[in-house]
C-alpha cells in the first residue's frame, strides 16, 4: 500500500498495556512486517479482545484488514477509533480514505481526505492524501458538491452488473442507459453499456460508448481493457497489440483497476503479463473472487505452473462449483459455460424479456441438469411465459412438433459450433431468439432450419464487424449462398 500499509507508530502509549494485551499486540507487528497477514490477523484480534479500548491496537487491525481486502471490516474499526477510543488519531482519517477508494464511494474518499489535510497539513501521510485526492479528480470525482448519492447508485450498478454477468443483456442495457442519464459523468455504467451492446452484437454502438467515455475522461482503465477485449474477439490483431502496448505502460494504483488489468490480459492471451499484475495481488494477501482465481489459474497455467495452476483452479471451484469442466488444462475448457449455470438459467426462466426465457429454455435443453431444470417450478408455476414457450417446453419434454420445435433446430445448429456459451456467443442466441418472436408474428416460415442459422450466424458477425466466409457458412450448413442472403434479409427484417 505505500506509506499507509505502515504499522502504526505509537508514542509511549505501548507501556500502558496489560502483558497478555502487549505480547498478542508484538506478535502481531511481527507478523505483518513478515507480510504474513492471516497470522498478524489472528494475533491482533486477540490483543483486541484482551484491550478492547486501545486505539492502537484497532487501528493496527484495521491496517491489516485493509492488506486482505476487508475494507469494510477496516472501516468499521476506524470509525470506532474516530468516534469512541480516540478522536485524535487523525491518521484514521487517511486510512479510511484510502479504504472508500478501494471500494469505489468516491464521496467518502474524498471527505476524509480533505478532512485529513485540514488536520494534519503537515502530517505523515499528506503527501500520501494529496496523490489520493489527485487521483480522485482523475477518476471524475472533481467537486463534493457534485458527487454522486452513492449507496442509491452503488445498488443499481451493482444489479445491472449481475444482469449482464448473468447474461440479462437487455434489461442490463435498460437499467445502465437510466444511470448514465442520471449520473452522466459515471464512467463504470457506461463500460458495463458497452460490454451489454458488445455481447449482443451490437459492436458499433459498444464502440461508440468506449469512445464517447475516453473523449470525456481521457486514460479511462475500464474502457481501455474493454476496447482491447473487443479487438481480441474480433482477431484484429494490429489493434490488439496497440491497445496492449499501450496497457503495458500503465501502474494503476486501486486494486481494481489493478485485478482489470491482470484478468484483460489474461483474456487476450497476454499470460505473462497477466500473470504478473495478478501474482502481485495475491502476494499482497488479496482474497479475491471467482473471476480472480479464474484469471489467475489460467496465467498460472499457460505460464508453465501447472502446480500452482491446480491449486487456484481448487479455490475456483469452491467458490464457483459450475465452471468444472473449464479448466485450462482442459482441451474443451473455455470461457462461459451458460449451459451448466443452473442457477442463472432459473433466474433467466423468469425474465421480462421473452427472448431471454427462450433462451434460458434451450439453455435447460442442452444443460447436464436438462431434466431437474425441465420439472422445475420455475416452468410449471411461471405465469410469464407465453404460449410459443409452452409448446417450446412441451417439444423438449414430450417431442410434440410445432413451430418452436424448428426455433429449437436451429438454435442446435448454431450450439454445434458455439459452445460452451460464453457472454459473447449468448449475443448470438438471443438475437436469434429475438428474430423467432418476430418471426412469428409476420408469419415467416421457420422450416428451413439450416437457411435461419447460416443467416443469423452472417447477420451477426457482420453486426460485430467480424466478417466470415460466405463460403464457409455454405459448406458449414449445405445451403447456397443466395439462400442465405435471402434469409439474413429477414433476419435483418425482424430486427428492425
Amino acid at each position: 500500500m505505500g506509506k499507509d500499509s505502515k504499522a502504526f507508530k505509537g508514542k509511549g502509549k505501548l507501556l500502558s498495556f496489560f502483558p497478555t494485551g502487549e505480547y498478542y499486540f508484538t506478535k502481531g507487528l511481527k507478523a505483518y512486517h513478515r507480510r504474513d497477514f492471516e497470522k498478524a490477523k489472528r494475533y491482533l484480534q486477540r490483543a483486541f479482545q484482551l484491550e478492547p479500548g486501545e486505539p492502537m491496537i484497532a487501528c493496527q487491525l484495521a491496517l491489516v484488514w485493509t492488506e486482505i481486502g476487508g475494507y469494510e471490516n477496516s472501516n468499521r474499526l476506524l470509525h470506532l477509533i474516530l468516534d469512541e477510543l480516540d478522536p485524535e488519531m487523525t491518521e484514521c482519517h487517511y486510512f479510511l480514505a484510502n479504504n472508500y477508494a478501494h471500494l469505489g464511494f468516491f464521496k467518502d474518499a474524498t471527505h476524509h481526505s480533505k478532512v485529513y489535510l485540514e488536520l494534519e497539513e503537515d502530517g505523515e501521510f499528506a503527501d500520501d492524501a494529496e496523490e489520493l485526492l489527485e487521483l480522485l479528480v482523475f477518476e471524475g470525482v472533481e467537486d463534493e458538491d457534485d458527487l454522486f448519492e452513492e449507496d442509491d447508485l452503488m445498488v443499481r450498478q451493482e444489479e445491472a452488473r449481475n444482469l449482464l454477468e448473468s447474461g440479462y443483456f437487455p434489461k442490463a442495457i435498460e437499467m445502465l442507459h437510466s444511470i448514465v442519464e442520471e449520473y452522466p459523468e459515471y464512467w463504470s455504467a457506461y463500460n458495463n453499456l458497452a460490454l451489454a451492446h458488445f455481447y449482443l452484437g451490437e459492436t458499433e454502438q459498444a464502440h461508440t460508448v468506449l469512445y464517447d467515455v475516453l473523449e470525456r475522461n481521457p486514460g479511462n482503465l475500464h474502457a481501455l481493457c474493454n476496447l482491447l477485449v473487443f479487438a481480441h474477439y474480433r482477431r484484429d490483431k494490429k489493434e490488439t497489440a496497440r491497445l496492449i502496448e499501450i496497457l503495458k505502460k500503465i501502474k494503476p494504483m486501486l486494486t481494481e483497476h489493478q485485478f482489470k488489468l491482470g484478468a484483460t490480459f489474461a483474456l487476450s492471451g497476454e499470460y505473462t503479463l497477466a500473470y504478473e499484475w495478478l501474482r502481485k495481488l495475491h502476494r499482497r494477501g488479496y482474497d479475491g473472487d471467482g473471476p480472480f482465481y479464474y484469471w489467475y489459474s489460467y496465467a498460472a497455467y499457460y505460464t508453465g505452473r501447472e502446480e500452482l495452476a491446480h491449486s487456484l483452479w481448487k479455490k475456483v471451484l469452491s467458490i464457483s462449483p459450475e465452471k468444472e469442466g473449464a479448466e485450462p488444462w482442459n482441451a474443451n475448457g473455455a470461457p462461459g459455460g451458460m449451459e451448466n449455470q443452473t442457477r442463472s438459467i432459473l433466474q433467466k426462466l423468469g425474465s421480462d424479456y421473452p427472448e431471454e426465457r427462450l433462451f434460458a429454455i434451450f439453455l435447460a435443453s442442452v444443460a447436464k441438469d436438462k431434466k431437474e431444470l425441465l420439472q422445475s417450478k420455475e416452468l410449471y408455476e411461471n405465469d410469464k411465459l407465453a404460449a410459443n414457450e409452452r409448446e417450446y417446453i412441451a417439444y423438449l419434454k414430450e417431442g410434440k412438433r410445432s413451430p418452436s420445435a424448428n426455433a429449437h433446430d436451429v438454435a442446435e445448429m448454431l450450439y454445434q459450433t458455439y459452445q460452451p456459451i460464453g457472454a459473447v456467443e449468448a449475443g448470438l442466441f438471443l438475437m436469434w431468439f429475438s428474430v423467432i418472436e418476430e418471426a412469428y408474428r409476420q408469419g415467416h416460415s421457420l422450416k428451413n432450419s439450416a437457411g435461419w442459422a447460416a443467416a443469423s450466424v452472417y447477420v451477426w458477425h457482420k453486426l460485430r464487424n467480424d466478417k466470415i466466409p460466405m463460403h464457409q457458412l455454405v459448406d458449414q450448413y449445405g445451403v447456397s449462398e443466395g439462400t442465405i442472403r435471402k434469409y439474413a434479409k429477414l433476419v435483418m427484417a425482424c430486427m428492425q
